[in-house]
């Protein structure tokens, strides 16, 4: 893998984990190479609770993209899911170090590391640093200093900070199936970089991923993040409530949710028969799509609904003009956007990633992972064991302190 420019993104969701393999080309674009995907087990509702099953996840996923590449993945890109992530807005000033007082990209990563210093609770760490916007001498709203003349350069930063132990657990599944984590990046942050145009990001845009076991609303405006919200809900209520009304398995219930499933019942179509195998072998028994709808139909509209409470909250009841994008696994089923836009009272897309072979929503989160990573590639690699060593010896450091500040009290 180290002959070509290729980055890797692994999205490990709480039902699949999917794993892409993108080449950059000279002109920027990414072709995608390799697709692997794996059914996840070891995780609920975005936390891992398995350490081997969800390792064993990983590897057959990986292993699968390995053989279209026809090469080893070594060092891969890593998507979270918020449910645990704390958003900080914070600043970060420095001086400007050459004597010239030209802006060098060495600058901005002091002023972003500078931005890292906040004080969190013990069992809090930092994932990220996104820069919402840079000032040079008191001029705000730059984007990109690099190049400009200055003494004095700051930056309004928004730091995303996640539970230890479960970033911890998530590197070392990363690391026990044979990868080195280059860069843990928020999910949505990967989604926004490739469902979202720069115009919705601009004036403001809500991007709702309904996976598996969660769903995950994030607002953009101004270019960047603003606000996000995790919902313990997703598309394996909907195939638990039909495996338990239909009497059938898990799997089944699955299958049947994909392909007979949709959100709005529309009488234009024909009424079609189902056939539900029982149990453990038990008598096959025959359902209508009518009757499958009564089951999805409660279950979606509660998703939405909250959804679109969530929304209101963070808009203040003024949506953006943006709308809603959808993306995730369940955006596919059939009528969702129309349940969604009629709910909202906005306008409401189904987010496509624009490459060969991976134009659904399901590849979203692992093809923004690559875009991003390929925008960001002077980034610190966060799986090294060396890395996992300084942060804690770091923390036993800061621990002692404190015993001995309570000490001398």
């Amino acid at each position: 893998m180290t002959r070509r420019d290729v980055i890797t993104g692994i999205d490990i969701g709480t039902s699949n984990v999917r794993v892409l393999v993108g080449e950059v080309m000279t002109d920027g674009n990414i072709n995608i190479i390799g697709v692997g995907t794996s059914p996840s087990e070891g995780i609920k509702k975005g936390i891992i609770i398995d350490l081997e099953r969800t390792v064993d996840s990983i590897t057959r996923a990986t292993a699968e993209a390995e053989r279209m590449v026809g090469s080893k993945i070594e060092i891969v890109n890593v998507g979270i899911v918020g449910t645990h992530i704390g958003l900080v807005n914070n600043r970060g000033v420095v001086a400007v170090a050459r004597d010239d007082k030209e802006i060098t990209e060495q600058d901005v990563e002091r002023v972003l590391q500078a931005a890292r210093v906040i004080v969190l609770p013990q069992e809090k760490e930092i994932i990220d640093v996104i820069p919402k916007e840079f000032i040079v001498d008191g001029y705000d709203g730059i984007r990109d200093p690099v190049g400009m003349l200055g003494v004095r350069l700051e930056v309004e930063a928004m730091v995303l900070t996640g539970t230890m132990t479960s970033l911890r657990n998530l590197i070392r599944c990363v690391n026990m199936a044979g990868f080195e984590v280059n860069r843990l990046v928020l999910c949505s942050i990967a989604n926004g970089d490739v469902c979202l145009s720069r115009d919705e990001k601009e004036l403001g845009v809500f991007l709702i991923d309904i996976g598996g076991g969660t769903t995950e609303i994030a607002f953009f405006q101004q270019g960047t993040l603003k606000d996000i919200i995790v919902l313990p809900m997703g598309g394996d209520h909907i195939t638990n409530d039909l495996a338990v009304g239909l009497r059938t398995t898990f799997q089944l219930a699955e299958r049947i949710k994909i392909e007979y499933g949709f959100a709005v019942q529309d009488p234009a179509l024909e009424t079609k028969q189902i056939e539900i195998e029982g149990i453990s072998g038990k008598e096959v028994h025959n359902i209508t799509s009518d009757e499958l709808f009564n089951f999805i139909e409660p279950r979606i509209t509660e998703i939405i609904q909250l959804c679109g409470q969530e929304i209101n909250r963070m808009s203040f009841g003024k949506l953006p003009p943006g709308g809603v994008v959808l993306t995730g696994g369940v955006s596919l089923m059939r009528g969702i956007s129309d349940l969604a836009e009629s709910a909202f009272g906005c306008s409401v897309r189904l987010a496509q990633p624009e490459y060969l072979g991976v134009k659904s929503p399901i590849y979203s989160t692992a093809v923004g992972l690559i875009h991003h990573a390929s925008r960001n590639k002077t980034v610190r690699k966060t799986g090294k064991k060396t890395e996992i060593k300084e942060s804690f010896f770091i923390n036993l450091w800061r621990r002692i302190k404190s015993f001995l500040a309570d000490i001398w009290e």
